[in-house]
């Protein structure tokens, strides 16, 4: 997207000549893909968008801005039968059409189903446009519609394991608490300690307590974080000897997960944690690799 940007550098009217079918087109740029201005009418939203909320008083904003200036970014769009589906952009093009402009410029390029949603969400996650359950939703999309594990799906969007799994543990939430979250009534630090909580009304009570309250993370943290406390404190007094320790600090590298031993070298139980569905089989396949 820079390279266009440096190409447009002087001004879409400048470049664009017109071309056959209605469109305009300008040279190629030096990645080998052109720009082109489309009609409005011919491009189509990206049902798999993960953003579904859209600021109303900053798509104004934006459509005042093109309105003097133009679309000084082009558009990601792919080819879908007679229309073209947008791979990135789509608030760019909201606004171009509110601004009341008929055409807008855009690159077109080949991507499958798979790829067409990466972009969104990477562009997304960038533009921090995403609320934590439009992420989460994403990452899910990814992970049941393409079969990526969270590892895979980490490496595509340049974030850790642990972030991608715990953000779709979110959707484990009670409704009213995702909506919470999705509005931004409350934000990720309020809503992951209540995942700790066993039981969708006692879950449910504690975000009521949470909003009541006013309470900021650090209160959240601190009183659902007792029962954590004790927990730790009972481990300390049955801790593992050296060797186990050792043990379970390879299982976990290997398996990606909290794993607990309980019992000593002779005989007891190992204890595995999974986080989902997909989290379950990909451990499953870990082990049974093994």
């Amino acid at each position: 997207m820079s390279i266009a940007k440096r190409g447009l550098g002087r001004g879409l009217g400048a470049l664009i000549a017109p071309a056959s079918g209605g469109e305009k087109s300008v040279l190629p740029l030096t990645s080998g893909r052109a720009v082109l201005t489309l009609d409005i009418s011919k491009i189509v939203p990206n049902p798999r968008q993960p953003r579904k909320s859209f600021d109303n008083s900053k798509l104004n904003d934006l459509a005042a801005s093109i309105r003097e200036q133009g679309v000084t970014s082009p558009i990601l769009v792919r080819k879908k039968g007679d229309q073209f589906e947008i791979v990135a952009g789509e608030r760019r093009f909201r606004a171009t059409k509110k601004a009341g402009i008929t055409t807008i410029p855009a690159i077109i390029k080949d991507f499958t189903d798979e790829q067409s949603l990466e972009i969104a969400i990477v562009e997304n996650l960038q533009r921090e446009d995403l609320n934590p359950i439009e992420e989460a939703l994403a990452y899910k999309a990814l992970s049941l519609d393409f079969k990526l594990t969270h590892d895979q799906i980490a490496k595509k969007v340049g974030k850790d394991r642990s972030t991608v799994s715990n953000t779709v543990r979110l959707l484990d939430l009670p409704k009213e608490i995702r909506d919470s979250l999705a509005s931004g009534q409350i934000n990720t630090g309020h809503a992951r300690p209540l995942l700790t909580i066993q039981g969708r009304e006692k879950q449910i009570e504690a975000w009521k307590q949470i909003l009541k309250m006013n309470m900021t993370v650090r209160d959240v943290e601190a009183v659902l974080g007792s029962k954590e406390k004790k927990q730790q404190k009972a481990a300390k007094k049955t801790a593992l000897p050296p060797h186990l320790a050792e043990v379970r600090e390879k299982l976990m590298q290997s398996l990606g997960t909290k794993v607990e031993i309980r019992g000593d070298e002779k005989k007891g139980k190992i204890l595995v944690d999974y986080f989902s569905q997909e989290d379950l089989e990909r451990i499953a396949e870990k082990l049974i690799q093994q």
